[in-house]
């Protein structure tokens, strides 16, 4: 068995998928956190709806992100440099990929016993998982923007040895 043939970026289709995906999951995150805050202040039910399914979709998707992230991940060849970014980015996406199961748990179970309401107490801890996806989106721009992982100029300098 022969190995996948790596393009100009180290990868063996045209584009990242990981950047694709998790973009994905954090507008689906962002606008649940958006659809609960305005309908809790407004009792919106409809609207708290819309942020259950969200945050459901996105607690499948995340998943996804992160499987893309280190099959990536495995082929870029970072520098020296770049390793403790991305070594946190990778710890970070695990643990953010459990919280947003947890709270859409959570979020389910508060969904099951009212669902014309939402608890104080869920709001700030979806406040502290906003808090984690910026964090986690500084990180994968960091990787990208700073230490150019699948960047094709980066790329071909790694592979020339001119960077390390």
């Amino acid at each position: 068995m022969s190995a996948l043939p790596l393009n100009s970026q180290n990868l063996p289709y045209p584009d990242p998928m990981h950047p694709i995906i998790v973009h994905f999951v954090i507008a689906m995150v962002f606008f649940s956190f958006f659809c609960d805050l305005v309908g809790y202040f407004t009792r919106n039910t409809r609207l708290l709806e819309v942020s259950f399914w969200n945050m459901f979709v996105a607690s499948v998707a995340i998943f996804l992100a992160i499987i893309f992230g280190q099959f990536e991940a495995g082929l870029a060849q970072a520098s020296l440099a770049a390793q403790p970014t991305l070594n946190f980015h990778t710890v970070l996406g695990w643990s953010l990929g459990a919280l947003v199961v947890a709270i859409t748990a959570w979020r389910f179970v508060i969904r099951n016993r009212n669902p014309l309401k939402i608890s104080p107490a869920y709001l700030g801890v979806a406040t502290f998982l906003i808090c984690l996806v910026f964090l986690q989106e500084y990180l994968g721009s960091k990787l990208f923007w700073v230490y150019g992982l699948h960047v094709e100029p980066v790329v071909e300098a790694m592979k020339q040895g001119v960077s390390r």
